[in-house]
């Protein structure tokens, strides 16, 4: 067992909407992701989607409405709801997940990532 110091972890990458695995918890991966600007509409069609701000603000638009998560804060995404994440500033989030969800559920977009390498 190792303690994970998520600061240090954050500091390792620049890149953004690229999640990077930084534990296994019951089938379930835990991921670290910067973000800025716009991603895409989409939904997890099995899988919800745990977000919790580290630091900055992230919006996470439905189809009618908006949720407004600040750092301390979190929210679950049910399966199957579409979603787009987006935030005009860069922000830190961690991402709770199983471990098949795919980044952009079935959508094949630019950002699209297969790979999910692990810091």
């Amino acid at each position: 067992m190792k303690v994970i110091n998520i600061e240090e972890k954050f500091g390792q990458f620049s890149d953004h909407w690229h999640p990077r695995v930084v534990a296994d918890l019951n089938g379930q991966q835990v991921k670290l992701a910067k973000v800025q600007g716009e991603f895409i509409w989409h939904s997890h069609e099995a899988e919800d989607e745990l977000f919790f701000v580290v630091k900055g603000q992230l919006h996470i638009e439905f189809r009618d409405h908006t949720a407004t998560i600040n750092a301390g804060e979190m929210l679950v995404v049910p399966r199957g709801v579409e979603h787009r994440p987006h935030t005009s500033q860069e922000t830190w989030i961690m991402l709770m997940e199983p471990q098949a969800t795919r980044h952009t559920g079935a959508v094949e977009h630019d950002l699209t990532r297969h790979d999910q390498p692990r810091i």
